[in-house]
């Protein structure tokens, strides 16, 4: 049976909702796919729950191709587990928790690596069990701080989490090539654009991580790419550390002072003006910018950092929080500078800091801060800069950090050619996990020799709501979405336009004719609304072929439109099915 306009839980908006963010966004609400629930919370309505399905379908589909089991946790778990590993803690805020009647602690769930691993160290105890691969499509929660963008950033969204479990490392790398072959697969058959980036673990621990993205103007995640094929997340990027400099006839570091410099550009002018290099002039990249955050570790515990980085640079805030996780990041506010009366704000210098200085503050630098390098800094002393202070001779920090923005040209450090920044959106991340949770939590297994041997993890996460979203924002046009077939609520949005039970017989027959051949419908059959507001409505909600049962019909013939290219055919009535059903059919390969 088709889906009927007339009976549909449905309500299209002509005017964008007051809480939509994104154009897909806007979309997804205004053709009721979905309706805000609360902050952060969304209600699928039908058509965005045959959506959901659609996704879901494929990805259950391609985890049981590569041998995966599907299993199924309860969302509300106890806390024992993640104390254990120590992520009770270092979620932070981040984590839902809460307590029965009995005063006993659990938490909403934001992954469940913990329960995974405990329920293979339950049953499996040979490495004649493994390999394994389990996977779930769950419910996650997180206490996000600023719930944004719709489905890409809410408080709760449904995950694919998967979960392998091998004897060695060599088990592991087939795992984790089985589950990214399965990804491969998944995106295409979605019909979503993806890019492979290397990535960071952050707070999932582990050594090989890589991101699959959905390239978009809109996405909240910056990767970069060059012509040689490196890819990765920003917040991956690493810099081509410069060599160290010989330093013996540099000149002696000397303070100066430097009034109404406030700013970098002010600085590099004055020194040009006032003290100028024998060599070549000032320039941006000649200053030392000092930067200075304060972290809240997992127990409580405060500790100020300073991060140094080339003046022509800014520090990247998200770059910076996730070298630093599970600390979270904040700014130095008044009343820490108040507190620390010796960091000077404006004029802070390396000469200092470090842990085994009396500050004992540590001092972490960009990489192209190298042994020789000098620079032109904060004096500690206000309106006063230190010229020519060298690295490794005048300071010594304590470590390098990946802090500092990256720029489009900046060179890939793999040597294939500048890079070139984009935006997308995360539509899933795998990781080799090692043996981080299995060690935490006592996951060993005899070997073949009868010993007991840790059992090494790999995890793979895709957002199966979130994926909704990436295509919405991929497909959305100004007159609304367009879906990709594969997930589409329906193949073909029937239109009857026009008064007439000629019309209206017609359209209910082909709309019966195409479900038999196995093309699902969407049949506008509502009475008394005008052909312009179905129009509008058919091109909104965005199924892939729209068939037009209109004043055409007295010549013997019917329109289709192709939502994707706006194109345009008169087919004859009675060769229309045949038309989609052909134009449905996969192409040979």
């Amino acid at each position: 049976m088709p889906l009927r306009m007339s009976t549909l839980f449905v309500r299209t908006l002509r005017e964008e909702p007051a809480d939509a963010e994104l154009p897909g966004h806007t979309a997804l609400l205004r053709a009721g796919y979905i309706r805000r629930a609360g902050t952060g919370l969304h209600t699928w309505l039908p058509l965005g729950h045959r959506v959901y399905r659609r996704v879901e379908q494929v990805v259950r589909e391609e985890m049981d191709a590569i041998g995966a089991q599907e299993v199924h946790f309860p969302a509300l778990l106890p806390k024992e587990p993640y104390q254990a590993t120590g992520r009770w803690e270092e979620y932070g805020d981040n984590l839902f928790r809460l307590r029965d009647r009995r005063d006993n602690d659990y938490l909403l769930a934001p992954t469940h690596e913990e329960v995974f691993t405990l329920l293979v160290k339950d049953l499996y105890a040979s490495y004649k069990d493994l390999p394994v691969s389990l996977y779930q499509i769950q419910t996650k929660y997180r206490d996000e701080a600023r719930p944004r963008a719709g489905l890409l950033r809410g408080r709760e969204f449904v995950m694919k989490d998967s979960y392998s479990f091998d004897v060695d490392d060599a088990g592991l790398e087939a795992s984790y090539d089985a589950h990214r072959g399965a990804y491969v697969r998944i995106f295409e058959r979605l019909g979503i654009p993806f890019v492979i980036v290397e990535a960071m673990s952050g707070a999932m621990g582990g050594s090989r991580s890589e991101e699959f993205l959905a390239p978009t103007p809109v996405g909240e995640d910056t990767f970069v790419r060059s012509p040689g094929g490196y890819a990765a997340n920003v917040e991956a990027v690493t810099t081509p550390v410069p060599p160290a400099l010989p330093f013996d006839d540099a000149p002696a570091a000397h303070v100066e002072d430097t009034p109404a410099t406030p700013t970098i550009e002010t600085l590099v002018a004055f020194a040009n003006e006032h003290h100028p290099r024998p060599d070549r002039p000032w320039r941006p990249a000649d200053t030392l910018k000092n930067v200075v955050v304060m972290l809240t570790h997992p127990d409580g515990s405060r500790e100020p950092l300073v991060v140094g980085v080339p003046g022509d640079r800014d520090v990247d805030a998200k770059r910076l929080a996730a070298q630093l996780e599970p600390a979270e990041v904040a700014v130095f506010d008044d009343d820490d500078f108040a507190a620390h009366p010796h960091l000077v704000k404006g004029y802070l210098g390396p000469q200092i800091l470090g842990a085994a200085s009396e500050t004992s503050i540590r001092y972490l630098v960009d990489p192209r801060v190298v042994t020789g390098t000098r620079w032109l800094t904060g004096a500690n002393a206000e309106g006063h800069h230190v010229f020519d202070l060298v690295c490794g001779r005048d300071f010594t920090p304590d470590g390098v950090i990946e802090a500092a923005e990256v720029r489009d040209g900046d060179p890939a450090p793999d040597g294939s050619g500048p890079l070139e920044l984009a935006r997308g959106i995360e539509i899933g991340h795998i990781f080799q996990l090692g043996r981080k949770y299995a060690e935490a939590l006592d996951l060993k297994v005899l070997d073949e020799h009868g010993k007991l041997v840790t059992v090494t993890m790999g995890s793979y996460g895709i957002g199966v709501s979130r994926i909704v979203a990436a295509i919405a924002e991929a497909c959305v046009d100004d007159l609304g979405l367009c879906w990709p077939a594969p997930i589409a609520p329906a193949r073909v949005h029937l239109v009857a336009a026009g008064k007439g039970e000629e019309i209206n017989d017609t359209a209910e027959r082909l709309a019966a004719e195409l479900e038999a051949a196995g093309i699902e419908v969407l049949l506008d059959d509502r009475p008394r609304v005008s052909p312009g507001v179905k129009f509008k409505d058919a091109e909104l909600l965005g199924m892939p072929k729209i068939l037009v049962v209109g004043k055409r019909l007295a010549d013997g013939v019917v329109e289709v439109r192709d939502r994707a290219s706006g194109e345009r055919e008169d087919v004859a009535v009675d060769a229309v099915v045949g038309h989609l059903v052909a134009d449905a059919s996969p192409a040979p390969r």
